[in-house]
């Protein structure tokens, strides 16, 4: 063992503690990387700042800019409906069937690439159905890696694995498209299986970066009193008692109807006016405290439904939700009642109460006069709110969510989807070149601007995976890898097949923690299979097991894919300790078993 194998390790023990105690961001981490390795003479300056350069990284972005491409064309909305109408609002069912959906895609594309293109419409269904985000966004993520391990194109050790091959000058017979799928199908099994029975222990409960409800906790605490959103049905053989004022919901119930949905959804209406005349068999919408919302069910004989069912969508924290303005000096407003201002007619929002001085007014807010430092409380569609943020009438105390989105542009975003994904499968393009190429059409026909394709990239994931790319090239520069390889090889003697393949299995699945998923399997293909010739087990399958065992790597966000998800999802480093620990024993009994008994080992 060399003094520069000892420094090695002792950085990356450095760069675990790092990891586990968060004494610094995980990016950060990354950067300590770069500075630290070079400074050390591990690397070389050039290789120090590769990572950013390198063909993932870049590749990362490239595809994150697709994604928010496909999402602010609205592509990504109708990708969650569809799984909403199949799996409602089971957290269960949800997570299952993202979750297998992402390891289909990732079969026949790089995981990181349909990781990232998933995960706008991953984010949209946790905030639509309250799921916290962050127990979707693991199993997703774990599903994605898993999901290369389906064919012989969807990561990037087994594209290798046929070239990687030769041992003593022989070529051994190459694996099919589909020689691995019976593992993959394996696996990806397990691993719905995994989060299936012991989800709800393992995955973390946080919120991750987006809020799930109609008001922010900005000001939840001054407006608690207002209430929430609840739907209710009028009866077929209510007989109405004329325009919505006259029924004084509000004065009496503290309830504002927000929207009403008729003629079996077909019809929907935002902030009604006053004068709105309700009919039976509408849906209606309202704002309220739900002790009086039920008590308005029962007085005018109206159905209180269990959730949102008409404007589940449409009303979906994805799209609408309650925003607090404040009156500009500046404002038109200012003398006049919101009768005047026709707040509901020209913005489709619904006035909730208004804030003046120390007293909050909920009832009778059409008939009192605007002042100027007036704290309005409106509900409405986000894409309303960015309109009304437009003129000097309001300045909105906290970031109006949501945008507007260019549904006439959806089927130029798939377009350039679609161009992506020929280059890769169809002309072999590299991945990184491919997916810049479907970014910058999505920017050149102005599916997105670039400064949205800028502020759409996630900075951190970037600087985490450039600083942990070196990390793997000093294993590599420094012969510590092979030296570890060489140690566990010669201790094992001549072991069953099993244990063989076992001790392979754990060994690759160590490398790729700490070092690349190429390099390991660069090192250990030619290794394992020497180790199975002397011990009389068939190399080819030794390769293999290099080969999806590179896949295994869940335990530290490393992996490009633990790294995507690990801001949005909310996630600490223990949270893939704690959900990962069980998925790498798993995967490891899974993929031995599948050996034995599906290959004849």
């Amino acid at each position: 063992m060399t003094p520069e194998i000892i420094l090695v390790i002792g950085v990356l023990v450095f760069a675990v503690l790092l990891f586990i105690f968060e004494w610094v961001r995980v990016d950060v981490v990354g950067i300590i990387m770069m500075v630290l390795l070079p400074l050390l003479g591990l690397v070389t300056p050039k290789q120090a700042i590769s990572g950013l350069s390198s063909n993932a990284v870049v590749s990362i972005i490239a595809v994150i800019i697709i994604g928010a491409g496909l999402d602010k064309t609205g592509v990504m909305n109708s990708m969650a409906r569809i799984i909403l109408r199949f799996a409602g609002k089971s957290e269960t069912r949800i997570t299952t069937l993202i979750a297998a959906t992402v390891a289909v895609i990732s079969g026949f594309m790089q995981n990181i690439g349909a990781a990232a293109l998933f995960m706008p419409a991953a984010k949209r269904i946790g905030n639509q159905t309250g799921v916290p985000v962050g127990r979707i966004l693991m199993p997703m993520g774990f599903c994605a890696i898993i999901g290369g391990c389906l064919t012989l194109v969807g990561s990037s050790p087994l594209i290798l694995l046929n070239d990687l091959m030769v041992v003593g000058g022989k070529h051994y017979e190459p694996f099919g498209l589909f020689g691995v799928t019976p593992i993959g199908i394996a696996l990806i099994i397990a691993a719905l299986a995994y989060f299936i029975l012991f989800g709800r222990f393992i995955l973390p409960s946080r919120k991750g970066d987006e809020n799930s409800g109609p008001m922010s906790a900005v000001i939840s605490d001054t407006y608690s009193g207002v209430g929430s959103m609840y739907e209710l049905h009028i009866p077929n053989e209510w007989e109405s008692a004329g325009p919505l004022h006259a029924l004084e919901l509000r004065p009496i119930f503290f309830c504002t109807v927000v929207a009403v949905s008729r003629n079996g959804g077909t019809e929907h209406y935002h902030a009604p006016e006053p004068s709105f005349r309700l009919q039976p068999g509408d849906h209606i919408v309202v704002v309220g405290p739900q002790e009086y919302a039920s008590k308005m069910a029962e007085k005018m004989n109206w159905n209180l439904q269990s959730e949102l069912s008409s404007f589940a969508e449409e009303l979906s924290p994805n799209n609408a939700g309650i925003m607090e303005g404040i009156i500009t000096p500046r404002s038109e407003w200012v003398g006049e009642t919101l009768k005047d201002v026709k707040l509901r007619n020209r913005f489709q929002v619904s006035p909730l109460a208004i804030f003046r001085g120390e007293k909050i007014f909920v009832s009778g807010l059409n008939d009192i006069e605007l002042e100027t430092g007036d704290a309005l409380l409106m509900h409405g569609r986000w894409e309303m709110f960015h309109v009304l943020k437009e003129r000097p009438d309001l300045v909105f105390t906290e970031t109006v969510r949501g945008e507007i989105l260019r549904a006439d542009k959806a089927r130029t975003a798939l377009l350039w989807l679609a161009v992506s994904l020929v280059m890769i499968l169809g002309f072999h393009v590299q991945l990184s070149i491919a997916l810049l190429a479907g970014a910058l059409g999505m920017i050149l026909t102005k599916v997105l601007t670039i400064d949205e394709a800028y502020n759409s990239v996630d900075w951190m994931t970037v600087f985490l995976l450039g600083g942990l790319i070196p990390l793997g090239m000093a294993f590599e520069n420094t012969g510590a890898a092979k030296y570890i390889a060489d140690t566990i090889m010669t201790t094992l003697g001549t072991p069953t097949p099993i244990v063989l393949l076992t001790v392979i299995g754990i060994l690759t699945s160590f490398f790729t923690l700490v070092a690349s998923n190429v390099g390991a399997t660069v090192l250990l293909v030619p290794l394992s299979m020497n180790m199975a010739l002397r011990a009389g087990v068939d190399p080819r399958m030794a390769a293999l097991t290099v080969a999806v065992a590179a896949s295994n790597t869940f335990v530290l966000p490393t992996h490009q894919v633990n790294a995507l998800i690990m801001r949005p999802g909310g996630y600490k480093t223990i949270d893939y300790v704690k959900s990962g620990a069980g998925m790498t024993i798993l995967y490891l009994v899974v993929m031995i078993s599948a050996l034995v008994f599906l290959y004849g080992v």
